[in-house]
């Protein structure tokens, strides 16, 4: 049976990698979708400092590896392979306490054959790393690499700088705007104009992007004054915390940080939220 949820109501998202799937999921609920991507993944073709990390990976250098998405996980072995035999990988994979911030990283351990020492827990923020990490051993004097996303996480290594690692990033792919803004600029607008009700974010980076942009056009000021009236469902807490770095609202987070959960549950509970919204702004 298909959900009518939106009833109609126009949904944004800056979904790109999955910018199919979340149209589907949209319109499976009754939205109107609108999908402009707000990423463009770049893949780090000469990437000297995660080649730099595997010839410390393989000499068995470094002591705990934080692996942060899944895609990173998968791009960063595919790296040191180009390199490295495989029999060296996997004895510096034994060496390595290797911690997967939640199921997908995990899965992508799994693929390759190897099982990771710690899984973080839902709902797998940055603090989360930390208390697994607390929770297992110490980490001052240890050589301590993370995995990054799209965008580095400052505060983790500052985090682990503090508490005595020698922190050793390794970016293994970074997120760029899209060749062409149009669509994206054409969102932004429909926000700003009002005619949008509903913006999901399912990626923290987007949010960066999307305030690149708005700056560039002079529209920062207008696009918070739109959020006012627009329901913002943020996937999970370390997304709700970048939007919130941007003085955006967080009316709503999913029970789990799924898209597909993001999406029902939101339709669920846009009216209401719309509701509440229209009755705190003062026009």
């Amino acid at each position: 049976m298909t959900e009518k949820g939106f009833a109609g109501l126009t949904v944004a998202a800056f979904e790109s990698r999955m910018a199919a799937e979340i149209t589907r999921l949209i319109e499976r609920y009754g939205g109107r979708p609108l999908v402009a991507p707000a990423l463009r993944e770049l893949p780090l073709q000469d990437n000297p400092a995660a080649l730099q990390f595997g010839e410390r990976f393989v000499d068995r250098q470094i002591d705990v590896l934080v692996l942060m998405t899944g895609v990173g996980t998968s791009a960063l072995f595919e790296i040191l392979q180009s390199r490295h035999p495989l029999p060296s990988i996997m004895a510096g994979a034994t060496h390595t306490t290797l911690v997967a911030r939640g199921p997908k990283p995990a899965a992508a351990l799994k693929a390759l054959g190897i099982r990771p020492t710690l899984t973080v827990p839902e709902p797998n923020t940055w603090g989360d790393v930390l208390s697994t990490l607390d929770q297992h051993r110490p980490v001052k004097g240890l050589r301590v690499a993370v995995q990054e996303y799209g965008a580095s996480n400052p505060d983790l290594l500052e985090a682990l700088r503090q508490r005595g690692a020698e922190v050793v990033p390794v970016p293994v792919y970074k997120w760029g705007l899209p060749e062409d803004l149009g669509p994206l600029r054409e969102a932004l607008d429909r926000i700003i104009g009002g005619t949008v009700s509903v913006v999901l974010m399912t990626n923290a980076a987007q949010a960066d992007h999307v305030m690149r942009v708005l700056e560039q056009d002079g529209r920062i000021a207008p696009f918070r004054t739109a959020l006012n009236r627009v329901v913002v469902a943020s996937i999970g807490p370390t997304a709700s915390e970048r939007l919130r770095h941007y003085a955006w609202p967080v009316d709503l987070e999913p029970s789990h940080g799924k898209m597909g959960v993001l999406v029902k549950e939101t339709s669920e509970q846009v009216q209401a939220l719309l509701a509440q919204k229209a009755s705190r702004t003062v026009w």
